[in-house]
């Protein structure tokens, strides 16, 4: 991924944070037939030093599982707020008018090689895990325990486990950093009288991470 060094989000505390806030992964393997890619949530364990590994499960009828190259690393995509960016915003436009449109966003990519598990007490403590994970914020949170055993080793049989142990990350947090602190004022402000949760939450990271 282009990162500009401004651009560029290193701290694994902040990736980790981001990929445990934002989930759902776009996961991109190579196969014999080209390039081939699922949109799965992920659960990401975290191991001493590294980064950690991500783990998730995909169908079984998915031939991704079964055709990837496993000498050639995977690619997991997790992505965050993102939104156009009017140059109207900027205050520079007042001045000389050199300016143009641009889409800020926030993404990270982490990657490793993959690995494929199909055991079946692993697959039962991912799903327990995946769904307490999901389902703690609500009033009467849904368990695996609360479906028939046999139904749920019926569905399971149906579905592969997938785990990624991640060997690198790249952060990108492209959030009008390369802008002046009037210019990403400015942009602060557009995006709060659009007033959408989109928005908003661009706005937010613009404030956090504006010029000083």
């Amino acid at each position: 991924m282009y990162t500009p060094k401004v651009n560029l989000e290193t701290d694994v505390h902040v990736l980790r944070q981001f990929v445990r806030e934002n989930p759902f992964c776009a996961l991109v393997t190579l196969t014999g037939a080209g390039l081939v890619g699922s949109h799965i949530p992920m659960v990401l364990q975290e191991e001493g030093e590294g980064f950690g590994t991500l783990r998730g499960h995909v169908a079984r009828a998915n031939f991704q599982w079964r055709d990837s190259l496993a000498e050639v690393e995977a690619l997991g995509i997790f992505t965050g707020p993102q939104h156009y960016i009017s140059p109207s915003w900027y205050a520079e436009k007042q001045v000389h008018g050199k300016v143009v449109p641009t889409w800020n966003y926030v993404a990270v990519h982490v990657y490793g090689s993959l690995r494929i598990v199909e055991d079946f007490d692993w697959m039962m403590a991912h799903l327990r895990t995946l769904t307490d994970l999901h389902e703690a914020g609500f009033e009467m949170p849904w368990s695996v325990d609360d479906a028939p055993a046999d139904f749920i080793a019926q569905l399971t049989r149906a579905i592969v486990g997938v785990e990624l142990p991640v060997t690198r990350v790249e952060g990108k947090w492209k959030v009008s950093q390369n802008r002046n602190e009037a210019d990403a004022a400015g942009v602060v402000a557009g995006l709060d009288a659009i007033g959408t949760p989109a928005s908003e939450a661009m706005g937010e990271l613009v404030r956090t991470r504006r010029p000083r």
